[in-house]
């Protein structure tokens, strides 16, 4: 019997090259049915972009930066009667002539990247276009990591994954696609590392090994095949570059590193204002205050509730008295009711999405029936943008984005046929829908970034695409009181990071369900050292038990505070991390594979990580236990809690009693401290604290200060403090260079010598000598205090 087949359910490759040319940093590859551009952006990065039937789509994006500009690369070409060389410093990019497949080697000429069967595809005749294939050899130990949010383990090896967000309520591990739409993932095989970005808005599936164990493949339904290389080697220099790529945010307010407490919902205003005073009573730190649905009128955006907050202006201008920042909520559904004005705007100017056959797309959210805005179109931005400026007046600091995958009850999201304007280039839902959060963000972050000034804003959303991280912060979404949850969050915080996504936390101690005392403070011991920190619950909930610090007696308010004390007073090295992220798109959480990608037993490491360059962090994740197994890296570790040194590159056992969670301190960091405050900016810092760390090697440290608020650090009010410790000779060093402009509250610091031998007797500040008058000897601590523009001081050891 034979069987025959059509051109639509058939997979078509490449034929041979039969012309090429190169414009710059540009070079075109025809064949008789396929085009292919390559477009060297660095002696890194490489752009692969595939029309097969030769002519290329819109060449526009919403991931990359604005105005990126390739940078300056040194090129060369060669041909032979097989294939093309195009080479740059790093690489050796070589195109087939006989199907377009790639291979990408370093210039040592290892293999790094090669096709498989490389790039294919499929008429999609159900619903229009074309089905775009990628796929390519696994090579031998490789690794992946990237992707996003997905809850599953670091490594993706032998996983499948779909990008399409979706309102995931209560997901569970493996569950997929769930909120945040990441198309990018990283690579890493013989000490090399390798990412790839595939820029594709349609539903794109990523498959890495899964069908076959040897074969990575990536394909979209929809658009065209364009993704983009980027060499490491390192793979924390991949997630930097993706960064640069993609853009980073600017600096935040420095409140938003701090502690914010939430939940569905604090109502009437009672409860709010009953809420942040039992926060100053109990002396525990906290800078945020949010309000969930239930403060508006009827579920009205960018309206107040005429029962639960009649004054609004006056609540949120008495919180602020008392060092609370206001967040509110804020969801696309705009609810269909003739005699709400946010609707009549809309209606008029014609603001909102459509079906195929003109009529408003209808759905229920929160408020009942909705209509919903197009982000995509940049009228209905800059209208949405406007539509802050009274609750900015009113005194909200920073809005909260949520239900934008986007969310509509009982059919899980939008139709595909839903028509978007995606710029001036109309199109489907397909194409719009895993970019409609990014834009509804985009939109709030530059009216409440306008209506603001001079003060920063702070943006917080629940679904995004990449390159979010310009405009917003994210939390993981809808989780469960469980401990296989705390995993979880620590997991994609991780992943988000590696990602390009920093500025990421979880709901603390689940948002479903009661974490009883134990889970919480667990909860909130990882979280203290992760960039977003926020309890979050569903107070709602039938059965709802209360969620904030002091909520599980005594014993448990008494943790909660010291770990939550112990955040701020670490403030100016978290915002010292933040600023490497802004400039460098350094990742502020980094996996162990990030720090040493050539100890093999990082590749499987999850439960610790890096916050920053210097702090070890090593979550519990399990009830009932005293002491853990903890995974140090190469080199030399201070147990936070009693200054024990141990030797890295091996795993270790250590006591973990409830009370604490075990933090180990790289060898010969300096680690800038405030004194406690309840929020910051309550008191003027007169005094930096500066935790040093012994070390028999030369380390290096940095603090990044401005004035924590405002846009002076764009004109040169920042300083750039540098620390170099090292031992010699007998002699351990401590040198300080600073640039900039900025005047610090401070003059002088209290340093703190961790782990210096027990005859210190004496040590010299700028050529004058003085003696120590506080020091522990059994613990091998030295105090004193010096001028905090000292050069230099030494210590004979």
């Amino acid at each position: 019997m034979e069987i025959k087949k059509d051109k639509y359910s058939i997979k078509f490759f490449p034929t041979d090259v039969i012309s090429w040319k190169q414009e710059g940093n540009t070079f075109n590859f025809v064949s008789l049915d396929t085009e292919l551009e390559v477009k060297i952006f660095s002696d890194k990065i490489v752009r692969f972009r595939y029309a097969p039937d030769g002519r290329f789509q819109r060449d526009f994006s919403y991931a990359i930066a604005e105005n990126l500009l390739p940078k300056e690369a040194n090129l060369s070409v060669y041909e032979d009667r097989h294939k093309f060389d195009l080479m740059t410093e790093h690489l050796v990019i070589q195109i087939y002539k006989k199907n377009l497949k790639v291979t990408i080697l370093d210039r040592k000429y290892n293999v790094i990247c090669e096709d498989e069967l490389g790039f294919h595809w499929q008429h999609y005749i159900k619903k229009g276009g074309k089905i775009n294939y990628c796929s390519k050899k696994i090579q031998d130990g490789e690794c992946f990591f990237g992707m996003g949010d997905k809850p599953t383990e670091l490594n993706l090896r032998g996983k499948r994954f779909e990008n399409y967000g979706a309102d995931t309520y209560g997901f569970k591990k493996d569950e997929d696609p769930i909120y945040k739409n990441i198309p990018f993932y990283m690579g890493l095989h013989h000490d090399i590392g390798y990412g790839i970005f595939f820029d594709n808005t349609f539903r794109t599936i990523f498959d890495f090994g899964k069908e076959q164990f040897d074969v990575n493949s990536f394909w979209s339904r929809g658009g065209e095949m364009n993704y983009y290389f980027i060499l490491g080697p390192e793979l924390i220099s991949v997630t930097e570059q993706y960064a640069w790529l993609t853009g980073t945010p600017e600096m935040p307010p420095m409140w938003a590193l701090g502690y914010h407490q939430c939940k569905w919902s604090y109502f009437p205003e009672k409860q709010v204002r009953d809420v942040a005073q039992e926060f100053r009573d109990r002396g525990i730190p906290c800078d945020a205050i949010y309000l969930d649905i239930d403060y508006m009128e009827g579920f009205r955006c960018f309206t107040w509730s005429k029962e639960g907050f009649s004054k609004p202006a006056k609540l949120l201008g008495d919180l602020a008295e008392k060092g609370f920042k206001t967040i509110v909520i804020i969801d696309p559904g705009i609810k269909i009711d003739p005699d709400y004005w946010v609707y009549q705007e809309g209606i008029k100017n014609d603001y909102f999405c459509k079906r195929a056959d003109g009529e408003f797309m209808e759905g229920d959210v929160w408020p009942g029936a909705c209509n919903f805005p197009d982000y995509t179109n940049a009228d209905v931005r800059r209208w949405w943008s406007g539509l802050f400026e009274e609750l900015i007046r009113q005194g909200v600091r920073g809005v909260w984005n949520d239900m934008n995958e986007p969310a509509v009850f009982e059919i899980g999201t939008f139709p595909e046929d839903v028509r978007h304007d995606f710029d001036g280039d109309p199109c489907s839902h397909r194409k719009a829908h895993n970019v409609y959060g990014m834009q509804m963000t985009r939109a709030t972050f530059d009216g409440i970034k306008k209506f603001l000034y001079p003060n920063r804003p702070f943006v917080i959303t629940r679904s995004c695409y990449s390159g979010t991280q310009r405009f917003s912060s994210v939390w993981t979404g809808d989780n469960i009181a469980t401990w296989e949850h705390l995993w979880l969050a620590n997991m994609q915080v991780q992943r988000l990071n590696m990602s390009g996504i920093s500025f990421a936390g979880s709901d603390i101690g689940g948002f479903i369900g009661n974490p009883d005392g134990e889970l919480y403070v667990r909860w909130l011991q990882m979280a203290a050292f992760q960039p977003f920190c926020r309890t979050h619950s569903a107070g709602n909930d039938a059965g709802a038990e209360p969620q904030e610090p002091w909520s599980f007696g005594s014993k448990y308010e008494f943790i909660a505070k010291k770990f939550i004390q112990l955040r701020y007073q670490l403030l100016p090295y978290i915002y010292t991390t933040f600023w490497q992220h802004s400039q460098y798109g350094t990742p502020m959480v980094r996996s162990l594979v990030s720090v040493d990608q050539t100890d093999t037993e990082s590749l499987y490491r999850t439960d610790e990580y890096m916050f920053g360059d210097k702090i070890l962090v090593c979550p519990v994740n399990l009830p009932g236990v005293d002491t853990r197994l903890v995974y140090l890296p190469k080199g030399r570790w201070f147990n936070f809690w009693d200054d024990s040194l141990e030797t890295g590159g091996k795993e270790v056992e250590v006591p973990a009693p409830i009370d604490k969670m075990p933090l180990f301190i790289r060898e010969g960091a300096v680690i800038p401290n405030y004194p406690k405050m309840q929020y910051v900016g309550e008191i003027p810092v007169t005094e930096l604290t500066l935790h040093i760390y012994f070390t028999k090697t030369v380390q290096t440290s940095h603090l990044y200060e401005d004035a924590g608020d405002y846009y002076g650090y764009r004109n040169g009010q920042f300083n750039m403090k540098k620390f170099v410790v090292q031992h010699r000779r007998g002699v351990l060093k401590v040198n300080q260079t600073i640039s900039g402009n900025f005047e610090p509250t401070y003059t002088h610091y209290k340093i703190v010598l961790h782990g210096v031998p027990d005859n210190v007797n004496e040590y010299d500040v700028d050529g004058r000598t003085y003696k120590i008058t506080r020091k522990n000897a059994l613990l091998g601590v030295v105090k004193f205090r010096t001028s905090a523009l000292f050069k230099e001081f030494s210590l004979k050891v």
